[in-house]
């Protein structure tokens, strides 16, 4: 045991000790329950999807650093929906795609190397890509040359504005400010609220999708609906959230807290919202964490993660797919 650890073991041992007897049994229940332990039907993994559903298969589940051979190998984050539409991608998920799989849009979070990789798209033949005002005419003249050194075709690009939704493929991608930065100042990071068959009178599914962010900013909760603050939008409830977890367990103390989050930060959101009525998600359907960094999981096996994260988050791996139900 190292020494922050052992800090931090005893003084979780002094603060139950001052609850004394039942309460600080009781204390240590709480700490310890998660969807492995407490043994929880998980009802949306590896199913069918309903037209009205959302498929979402994760290609890749870790943040930079990975490498090929270790322990428990993860792909850099992205995400597939529905066959037909991406969010992010790099050279390491290229073996992830279901087979004759050709999506043709592309949104990008951010630039990071980890998240956008020009190249991969122009050999997928990607037709539509999707990258925020801040950071749009970097990326196209970055496309067009790598395009020309490679003779292949550039795709089309389409601006993105915060809070303006854009429908693609029958999902509504409305792109929401992350906190988390980049080398080139202007340029403002992405989350994504994105919604099939959400209408006045049917939820649908409205998913928030939040990597890489430290928690959720105060005007993407409110633009997405949750905010739990007066506010002139409507409030909404999500039915789907999946969030980076890029500083794992008992790492508060880590300097990316700046610009990621850990598991509990991510439980602490998410039963917020469940107990504001914020997030409504179906019987059997835990949050997840992506974006898993391999230095500060301690190279924990997908079980053993699983065991110790806090409910109701529960880790993704790479090929994972998750079935979204629809809500009326």
């Amino acid at each position: 045991m190292n020494r922050r650890h052992f800090l931090q073991s005893s003084l979780a041992a002094v603060v139950l000790s001052r609850l004394g007897g039942g309460k600080a049994k009781a204390a240590s229940a709480q700490a310890n329950k998660s969807w492995a332990t407490e043994g929880l039907p998980v009802t949306c993994e590896n199913v069918a999807a309903g037209p009205n559903d959302l498929k979402v298969r994760f290609l890749g589940t870790g943040a930079a650093g990975w490498k090929q051979g270790t322990t428990t190998e993860r792909r850099n984050s992205s995400v597939l929906l529905d066959g037909k539409v991406l969010i992010d991608l790099t050279v390491s998920v290229m073996d992830m795609f279901p087979e004759g799989c050709k999506p043709e849009h592309l949104f990008y979070t951010h630039s990071h190397r980890d998240h956008y990789q020009p190249l991969e798209a122009l050999k997928l033949g990607v037709k539509h890509v999707y990258i925020s005002e801040t950071w749009v005419d970097r990326a196209k003249a970055e496309f067009m040359s790598v395009a020309r050194e490679n003779h292949l075709a550039v795709p089309k690009f389409h601006t993105l504005k915060v809070g303006v939704p854009v429908v693609v493929e029958g999902l509504s991608f409305t792109p929401l400010p992350a906190n988390h930065s980049t080398n080139f100042y202007e340029e403002q990071a992405q989350i994504y609220l994105v919604e099939k068959g959400t209408t006045e009178s049917n939820l649908g599914v409205r998913l928030l999708y939040a990597t890489d962010t430290g928690g959720i900013m105060g005007k993407a909760s409110r633009l997405a609906g949750i905010d739990t603050h007066r506010s002139d939008i409507t409030p909404r409830p999500i039915t789907g959230f999946i969030m980076e977890g890029t500083m794992g367990v008992e790492h508060d103390d880590d300097y990316r807290m700046f610009n990621h989050s850990t598991p509990n930060v991510v439980a602490r959101i998410a039963n917020m919202l469940i107990k504001t009525q914020r997030y409504t998600p179906p019987t059997g359907q835990p949050v997840y964490i992506t974006h898993i960094a391999n230095s500060l999981h301690d190279r924990l096996s997908q079980d053993e993660l699983n065991k110790v994260l806090p409910m109701p988050v529960r880790a993704a791996y790479d090929g994972l797919e998750v079935t979204f139900r629809a809500l009326s």
